[in-house]
């Protein structure tokens, strides 16, 4: 397949290194110029993922129309604050009936829409029907890396989803297929917050009983408002659900772990996002997902607790007793 990936991140351009070797032709678009210039003078995107080299099957641009013009599969991986902006530059020279598929992890601030949401509205009518999902437990070295992987794409279209399936995988890159979108895409945006607070949790030295609580009960958070909004509750207890949550919530190359545990150790919220070129996605997604929740009527104190912990300045340590102290309650109530 001709594929273009828009966004050359790390995740965006272990995507390229997969596709490329998995025998696809493969552009990669980069907004930042000495990613552009890395990757054509030493095949390595040293920015963002350094010591990964691509193949020549991979071509780097700085021009989006040539990232998605005359493609079969057009992957969108900009950070989700910009997803809507890059992509509807990119919609003008989009050509056919690619597939697009969205592997942003995030939901938009102001509108509260989940990416493919946010794909539906700025890309032409006709690709509604090829929008896909890829989610699960990822992180971009270890995909780079070779090591063995298992994620999930949804779509409302099950031929849209196994060809999809088809393209990514490999022997050691197992993708399944879902038609759960909206409980795949929380999934994934979600977690992000909770590893904020399994972060902070770790790096105030709570030990692993309070980690696991973290887990456990951000998974309840998530998929209480998953399946409110229409997601299969089975979903949680997938690869985008438990196996994302536990990923991100424990790996020690989690940005989104990595703030948390600053934060728990007393550092400043833009003391460490200064220090960071990538983008802990949680970050900007705690305020959307706090708003989400309220706007659909559903209860959820960790991903509440993180919100005023990065919007008001609530102290972590603050935060851990007012989620220890909430009024008793049986479990599956809670």
């Amino acid at each position: 397949m001709k594929v273009g990936i828009v966004g050359a991140g790390a995740w965006g351009t272990a995507i390229s290194r997969l596709l490329g070797n998995a025998g696809h032709s493969v552009v990669l678009w980069a907004h930042e110029a000495d990613v552009v210039e890395a990757v054509r003078q030493r095949r390595i995107n040293t920015p963002f993922l350094p010591g990964i080299h691509l193949s020549e099957a991979v071509t780097v641009t700085g021009r989006i129309e040539d990232a998605v013009a005359g493609r079969d599969l057009i992957v969108s991986v900009s950070p989700s604050h910009v997803v809507r902006r890059v992509m509807a530059a990119a919609a003008p020279a989009i050509s056919g009936r690619p597939i697009v598929v969205s592997a942003t992890k995030g939901i938009e601030g102001g509108s509260l829409l989940t990416m493919s949401e946010v794909l539906r509205e700025v890309l032409p009518p006709s690709l509604s029907a090829g929008l896909a999902v890829l989610s699960g437990p990822s992180f971009a070295r270890e995909v780079a890396s070779d090591l063995p992987t298992a994620v999930v794409v949804a779509s409302r279209q099950d031929e849209t989803a196994r060809a999809v399936q088809a393209a990514f995988a490999t022997d050691r890159f197992r993708v399944y297929t879902s038609d759960d979108v909206i409980g795949v895409e929380l999934g994934g945006a979600l977690k992000n917050v909770i590893a904020l607070a399994a972060g902070a949790s770790d790096g105030l030295g709570f030990g692993h009983n309070a980690r696991a609580a973290l887990i456990t009960r951000g998974l309840h958070e998530i998929g209480r408002l998953a399946t409110r909004l229409g997601g299969h509750p089975l979903t949680m207890a997938g690869l985008a659900g438990m196996g994302d949550l536990v990923l991100t919530c424990t790996g020690d190359l989690s940005r989104n772990r990595t703030v948390g545990f600053e934060l728990g150790r007393g550092r400043a919220l833009p003391d460490i996002l200064a220090e960071m070129r990538a983008v802990a996605e949680g970050v900007n997604t705690a305020h959307a997902g706090f708003e989400l929740a309220r706007r659909s009527g559903v209860e959820m104190p960790i991903i509440e607790t993180v919100h005023r912990t990065l919007s008001e300045g609530l102290p972590a340590g603050d935060a851990v007793g007012m989620l220890m102290g909430r009024a008793l309650r049986p479990e599956r109530d809670a």
